[in-house]
């Protein structure tokens, strides 16, 4: 996991090893100019600096707990549902489909039955693309053409996840139609017949985020949130920034867990979000 992190924030934590270098002490200062260039937000920062001892020079112990406390939100307890339904949104570019093939293969590596729900109906290439990573993995999915009733392929799928007993169903959605309006409908039509085909579905609603847009990806994150409930967020392509520290600000202003954390395209490129890992991971070269 660390080795794993490490590769995912390569740039993030080049960028603090070459400001901290030469500097023997962390004044206030300094960590102003670290934790700025690794994109966490000014505001961020002096909060940060706000809740640290009066002292100039900053302890690690004392900076990590300050950190920390912006992961601190309840966690939704999970149903133990057969079969779990997630639901995976995302604009169109963030990794969404990649990380449901990701999301497949760690559920396949746990001796999971896997069935996929092509409802990214809007983009005929989003059918094309999952169908493909369904042969890739050996999985099941349920399919239609483009322009097809993307609710209808949803209550499909989960009527065949029950009927052939498996253990998760993962939903794609379209990531972008002609307007928010539209696919804020969409989106609430698709929760509406998943729960009508498997009360209290789907049991979970994971918003995909582009690591490498920073604190621009929470806008996008916030219009999701109020189309639908969201439960967690994966984080894509973090080996291509240097903006690692964009995760405090999804943490805050969402309050939503981080669920996965990838990067790369190999299946095995997604890990599930370790907050003490990863905090660990951005303070080594900082007092190293």
């Amino acid at each position: 996991m660390f080795d794993f992190l490490k590769k995912g924030l390569k740039k993030t934590l080049e960028n603090i090893a070459q400001i901290k270098s030469g500097h023997k002490k962390i004044t206030k200062d300094l960590l102003e100019e670290i934790l700025l260039e690794a994109d966490v937000s000014y505001e961020i920062v002096e909060e940060i600096i706000y809740y640290l001892p009066p002292s100039n020079e900053v302890r690690k112990e004392d900076l990590r707990r300050v950190m920390k406390t912006y992961f601190l939100y309840d966690q939704k307890e999970l149903s133990h549902s057969k079969p779990f339904v997630e639901l995976i949104l995302g604009v169109n570019g963030a990794g969404k489909t990649t990380s449901i093939a990701k999301l497949a293969y760690l559920y396949k590596q746990q001796n999971q039955k896997i069935i996929l729900g092509a409802c990214d109906t809007f983009r005929a290439g989003a059918i094309e693309q999952l169908k493909l990573w369904a042969q890739k993995l050996d999985i099941e999915i349920v399919a239609s053409s483009q322009g097809h009733d993307p609710s209808a392929v949803a209550f499909d799928t989960i009527s065949k996840a029950k009927a052939k007993d498996f253990d998760r169903v993962i939903i794609d959605t379209a990531g972008r139609l002609q307007n928010q309006k539209n696919l804020a409908l969409e989106l609430e039509k698709i929760i509406r017949i998943c729960d009508k085909a498997f009360s209290g579905a789907p049991h979970r609603k994971i918003l995909v985020l582009d690591g490498t847009q920073g604190n621009a990806g929470i806008l996008q994150a916030k219009a999701f949130n109020e189309f639908v409930k969201l439960d967690g967020v994966i984080i894509t392509k973090l080996d291509g920034t240097a903006k690692g520290g964009g995760l405090f600000s999804i943490a805050r202003e969402l309050e939503l867990p981080i669920l996965y954390i990838g990067v790369g395209e190999s299946m095995q490129d997604l890990y599930e979000f370790d907050i003490d890992k990863y905090l660990d991971t951005l303070l080594d070269p900082i007092y190293n």
